[in-house]
């Protein structure tokens, strides 16, 4: 069973954080967090069309820079949203830059800025790079609550969290899994193509009577393709929380965004040992993390984001976390 989007953390597990969403088929992917991007290639960089941030401190923003170098004269926008203030700190990014090289006749590249503020979208700006990224204001999208972006093949959710500033979690849920039976393509005769992923855009969208250009068969009504061609089933979803305190309004929020979770990408930043330390700085703990996964009832729980204390005891945290995971201890 193919997946939608391959989720990789950027960097290990002591690094900054960050995590990756490759789409398969789409020549697409979305970041969740900048933090140190080296490990991307600039293909893979381009390929991006948002970035979700949770906050502005450096180990989660100091990879803008990068991104916006190598996405700077393609002709597609690229999409940031972050907390309250957001826009602010890219504007400040983009005005400490010299871009006497770029006029009207440059390359038409936007960045397009939104601030999650509790439960929605509420302000949004544009950075046109051929007006040298003077900054515009933009209308906002009429969008659920919670909800950061809709597409017909998925949606990103968001909360805000406190890590002592709002601190944004972010999940990605697609609307149906749609893959092609193995075998059966064969046997029906169809030929491999882009046409069936234009078909499982349109199932997803529950779009069933739009025609369908087949090389070699010709156009054929979506109605008429045999059922027993694709499954159908529900979608992949993909949870990515850090920097939060464990507070029980976090808490709620957290298991609403990770709720039966394909995976979950979840900070584990010190033992348990350390409990107070977490507290202080407003983080999780391992166990902690563990427990939250659990309670969410996820399929697949990965920890990163630890602390370098635990340098020397490179795996207590991983094994921690998932002690916890398939306890029932209470929560």
């Amino acid at each position: 069973m193919s997946w939608l989007v391959q989720p990789r953390l950027v960097n290990g597990p002591f690094d900054d954080p960050g995590l990756y969403l490759d789409f398969r088929f789409g020549r697409r992917a979305i970041l969740f967090d900048l933090g140190d991007l080296a490990p991307l290639s600039s293909r893979e960089l381009m390929r991006v069309s948002h970035a979700f941030v949770s906050h502005t401190h450096v180990d989660h923003f100091a990879g803008f820079d990068q991104l916006l170098r190598v996405c700077l004269h393609r002709p597609g926008p690229l999409h940031l949203l972050g907390p309250p203030g957001f826009i602010d700190r890219v504007d400040h990014r983009l005005q400490g830059f010299t871009w006497n090289l770029i006029d009207e006749t440059s390359v038409d590249f936007q960045i397009h800025v939104g601030e999650f503020w509790e439960d929605r979208i509420a302000r949004k700006a544009v950075f046109p790079a051929r007006q040298v990224f003077m900054r515009q204001d933009a209308e906002i999208s009429d969008l659920p609550q919670h909800v950061v972006l809709s597409e017909d093949d998925f949606h990103i959710e968001a909360v805000s969290l406190d890590h002592g500033i709002p601190s944004l979690a972010f999940a990605l849920r697609e609307t149906q899994r749609v893959n092609v039976r193995r075998g059966v393509l064969e046997r029906l005769g169809f030929p491999k193509g882009p046409w069936l992923n234009r078909a499982k855009s349109l199932i997803r969208a529950g779009t069933g009577d739009a025609d369908l250009d087949i090389p070699g068969i010709g156009q054929i009504s979506l109605r008429d393709v045999p059922e027993k061609l694709f499954f159908v089933g529900p979608g992949q979803s993909i949870a990515y929380v850090t920097d939060t305190a464990f507070s029980e309004e976090n808490r709620d929020k957290i298991l609403f965004l990770a709720r039966d979770a394909d995976q979950l990408f979840i900070e584990a930043v010190f033992l348990e040992r350390d409990h107070q330390l977490a507290a202080d700085s407003r983080h999780l703990t391992a166990f902690q993390a563990g427990l939250l996964a659990r309670k969410a009832r996820v399929r697949d729980l990965n920890v990163f984001h630890h602390s370098a204390r635990y340098l020397n005891e490179p795996t207590a945290l991983r094994h921690e976390a998932f002690w916890a995971f398939e306890q029932e201890a209470p929560l």
